[in-house]
């Protein structure tokens, strides 16, 4: 029996996802800030101040959406390297995200020693991810395995890509989970291509959750412009999770603006009329004027928000401009044993 199914594409009534005026202005801010914050490091990328980045842009409401789900500093998170509006939302700050781009001493995910965008935390339980694509879904499988070995009402959740779903780790992972039926959610950002393979080409299905079926739980496909509806579908799994019920695979139809990094040139592979519409979708100004249909978002109140956002992106490009690279003496820690 077919198990994927199709959450409502509209946006939801706020009122019934237990979700306050306050907090979608907080959702609003977080969305905001990753943009900003992406849109500067795409500029110093520019002017040869750093050497690679990631764009989250396009990705934001899977991102937040998702992270509005989770127990913050319970539940354990393993993302990707696209995660900058997710590990945001979490609790991250623009200063963490800038010190890792211009690997800095101070970097809270690997002192400057490991690329951007491999994103640490172990106050928030952000779990380090693997370069290699999908090793990680491996990782956060294991975590499921040991919290539910502990009898802990602890959930694991993991963000990929549409190409991690072609990797052999991604199909162990999923049906290791199914089998022990694993306190487990997979979040795949499907933003139609593998680099520049796109998905007609990766596989013959149209929705990656229908791949869930062979492994005996539930696929969920979702608008990935729209940051409700992702909190929606997330959060129903994360607590069928939570609850008993085993893993649940989220399939957040989705698109990046830029190229897969700054080291693509997505002209190659895609049109940029195909670019263009989908950015009338853009999710940050889609979130914007359901906000402002609501009677939620007076312009006195989001010019406060995009003031208070343009601090902190200023202030975070300072700081880490300022702060010491890691010192020379210590190149082969966490390579060697010292002493």
């Amino acid at each position: 029996m077919r198990q994927t199914s199709h959450a409502p594409a509209s946006t939801a009534d706020y009122t019934t996802l237990g979700l306050t005026p306050d907090a979608l202005a907080d959702i609003y801010y977080h969305m905001s800030l990753a943009r900003a914050l992406d849109e500067r490091m795409v500029i110093l990328h520019r002017q040869g101040k750093v050497v690679f980045l990631v764009s989250c842009q396009g990705h934001e409401a899977a991102q937040v959406g998702s992270a509005l789900a989770v127990k913050k500093g319970a539940d354990f998170v393993v993302p990707y390297y696209r995660d900058t509006a997710l590990v945001l939302a979490l609790g991250m700050t623009p200063r963490d995200v800038m010190l890792g781009l211009f690997a800095r001493a101070a970097d809270p995910c690997s002192g400057g020693r490991q690329m951007p965008m491999h994103w640490s935390s172990r106050d928030l339980k952000i779990v380090t991810g693997s370069s290699p694509v999908a090793t990680h879904i491996i990782h956060a499988v294991g975590i499921a395995y040991a919290t539910r070995l502990r009898h802990e009402k602890t959930v694991a959740i993991t963000f990929f890509g549409d190409g991690a779903s072609s990797e052999g780790d991604f199909h162990e992972g999923l049906n290791f989970a199914g089998v022990h039926k694993l306190p487990v959610v997979f979040v795949c950002e499907n933003n139609g291509y593998a680099i520049s393979t796109p998905q007609r080409k990766q596989m013959a299905i149209k929705n990656i959750a229908d791949r869930a079926e062979g492994y005996g739980f539930p696929g969920v496909v979702v608008d990935g412009m729209d940051v409700l509806a992702v909190f929606a579908t997330v959060k129903e799994a994360m607590e069928r999770a939570r609850n008993g019920g085993g893993p649940t695979l989220v399939e957040a139809k989705t698109y990046r603006f830029l190229p897969h990094s700054s080291d693509d040139d997505d002209r190659s592979y895609r049109s940029r009329e195909e670019v263009e519409e989908w950015r009338r979708r853009d999710p940050v100004e889609r979130f914007r004027a359901y906000l402002a249909q609501q009677h939620l978002l007076t312009p006195e109140r989001e010019a406060k928000i995009k003031g208070r956002v343009a601090r902190e992106v200023d202030e975070a490009q300072a700081f880490a401009e300022a702060s010491p690279l890691p010192a020379p003496d210590t190149l082969l820690r966490h390579v060697y044993s010292e002493g």
